[in-house]
């Protein structure tokens, strides 16, 4: 038989080009060396990108116009708070007869039409729990008068039914007479909110002191 034209290998050779393949693959390759990270360049911030942007800027003139979005302090309401002190003193007047107001031996006694006869009885017998008390020693007639006003309204506020004023028995003031008692009694007449007073019991205070019961405020 003829042998085919051409070149052919051997097998010799196709096993040595099996080995050179099988070396390649088994080689390990070199590892590629490690790419460091770009460094970021720093951001601005919103503070100086706002001052870049208003370079060469000229501020308007201050305007006297209000910021009604900006809150306002509260001025303080020293001429309200001096009204409403007023109104204390103007609520209560003192006595046009004098003569009536220092007039001694006579009990303090009031009782507004349309009050109960028992009512009054249990307010003389001590039947009413005195739930807040007033002491006037010491006081003119002047802070006497403020200082009732303003215990009388706390008292309705707190819904205080029965209370105490203590007035003193006059001895300590001009001729020994009890004007400051009587303009108490004055004053008590005025208020609306008063419903009846009785001079104390010896217990409670004596002629030294009024018991007073007010409207319920509720």
């Amino acid at each position: 038989m003829k042998r085919a034209r051409g070149s052919a290998l051997a097998p010799a050779s196709f096993e040595a080009l099996a080995s050179v393949r099988r070396a390649l693959r088994e080689t390990p390759r070199p590892a590629a060396p490690p790419v460091s990270p770009r460094p970021r360049e720093p951001q601005p911030d919103g503070a100086l990108l706002f001052r870049r942007a208003v370079v060469g800027v000229i501020p308007l003139p201050p305007s006297d116009r209000a910021d009604p979005g900006r809150p306002r302090p509260k001025p303080l309401a020293r001429q309200r708070l001096a009204d409403e002190q007023q109104v204390l003193v103007d609520a209560l007047a003192d006595p046009w007869d004098w003569d009536a107001a220092v007039a001694t031996g006579e009990e303090l006694y009031f009782v507004r039409p349309g009050v109960p006869v028992a009512a009054m009885r249990k307010l003389r017998r001590g039947g009413w729990v005195i739930r807040a008390e007033l002491d006037l020693h010491g006081l003119t007639g002047d802070e006497a008068r403020v200082a009732l006003a303003g215990f009388l309204n706390r008292c309705m506020v707190e819904d205080r039914r029965c209370v105490r004023v203590i007035h003193g028995k006059g001895h300590g003031s001009k001729n020994r007479l009890p004007v400051l008692k009587n303009k108490v009694r004055h004053w008590l007449m005025q208020r609306e909110d008063v419903l009846a007073f009785c001079q104390a019991r010896t217990v409670d205070g004596g002629a030294g002191a009024v018991i007073v019961l007010l409207k319920s405020s509720t």
